[in-house]
């Protein structure tokens, strides 16, 4: 049977297959969009990728013709700016919307809404197959499924230990349903821009992005730290990072304690998260002087031992470790 999803869902998924059909079916041409009743659109493409990149979740929904046709201005502009980070902050920006409006979606709709949703987004996009209980309260997936993605978690919360699992399968909220393919949508978004083979864009969109590029530079290209005098856990750590690419809970906090440990300013050690793509200075400076132990219980947190990190599958020994048991000692044996 044929599950179809209404307008509504289309302006709030707007990545979803039947979206672009739509553009196909109306015959829409790129030219369009240079005519001055376009250029809210090409305005509110430009606001929900700065949105996006500051780390905030551009939520604003309107009619969906303008929000299929802005999110696919955003993937062109994306695009013609030509930076990664840039491209990172906003694919995983444009998973947080769907999360947000998914998560409500999957509280609130009926049976068939529900059914359609998990169909169309987990089923066709991620071939996921979700169900859900006889009250509608609770999803659950395969354990083989929920292993694949949850490895991808370091938090206590997503250990099988901690999971409500028979006959085969996990049992999970809404919330958690939707978090266990976040990142599967951030990915989708990112090879879809890289996918993309720009046509001639219209004046309009070329200025545009143009503009953005030239005041998002100086915020978003990538600075490496150097790596060279650090223990293989943490060196690891900030090669990942400035990779511009997302580092688990865990390796965060060791990272940061690290190098609290070792006497770094806590502006240096913030400027070292800047090329995460959910990076947000604010919180990510409460977070380390929370760690330092100058902000909120005022507890100081210590660098995680060698034998916590193997657990987490942090740890990257190498000979030079030495029999170390906390990766603060690393280079005092040698030395």
């Amino acid at each position: 049977m044929s599950i179809r999803l209404g307008t509504g869902d289309l302006a709030r998924y707007p990545f979803l297959n039947e979206a672009g059909e739509y553009l196909r079916q109306s015959e829409f041409g790129w030219e369009e969009l240079d005519r001055p009743d376009m250029a809210d659109i090409i305005e509110r493409a430009a606001e929900r990728i700065q949105v996006g990149v500051s780390g905030k979740v551009y939520d604003r929904v309107e009619r969906y013709e303008t929000e299929i046709l802005t999110f696919l201005v955003t993937l062109i502009m994306v695009k013609s700016i030509a930076m990664e980070p840039v491209l990172k902050k906003y694919a995983l920006a444009e998973a947080r919307r769907a999360e947000k409006f998914l998560t409500e979606d999957l509280k609130k709709q009926n049976e068939a809404q529900r059914r359609a949703l998990l169909s169309k987004i987990f089923g066709d996009l991620f071939g996921l197959t979700i169900g859900t209980t006889e009250d509608g309260r609770l999803f659950k997936v395969k354990v083989t499924d929920y292993l694949a993605r949850s490895s991808h978690f370091h938090e206590q919360e997503w250990k099988m230990i901690n999971r409500l699992v028979s006959g085969g399968q996990v049992y999970l909220g809404p919330d958690e349903t939707v978090r266990l393919v976040r990142n599967e949508l951030a990915v989708l978004i990112n090879s879809r821009v890289h996918a993309m083979s720009l046509p001639a864009l219209p004046k309009a969109i070329k200025e545009k992005a143009e503009v953005l590029r030239i005041a998002l530079a100086p915020h978003y290209e990538y600075t490496a730290d150097a790596v060279t005098e650090y223990p293989p856990c943490v060196k690891h750590a900030m090669e990942v990072m400035n990779k511009g690419e997302n580092l688990p809970h865990s390796a965060r906090l060791m990272l940061a304690t690290y190098m609290l440990a070792i006497g770094k300013p806590t502006d240096e050690i913030v400027k070292m998260f800047k090329n995460a793509p959910d990076f947000n200075e604010r919180i990510t400076r409460y977070q380390v002087e929370h760690l330092a132990g100058s902000k909120g219980s005022r507890t100081k947190y210590f660098v995680p031992s060698c034998d916590k990190l193997r657990t987490e599958n942090l740890c990257f020994a190498t000979k030079d470790c030495d029999g170390i048991i906390n990766p603060t000692q690393f280079g005092r044996r040698r030395k």
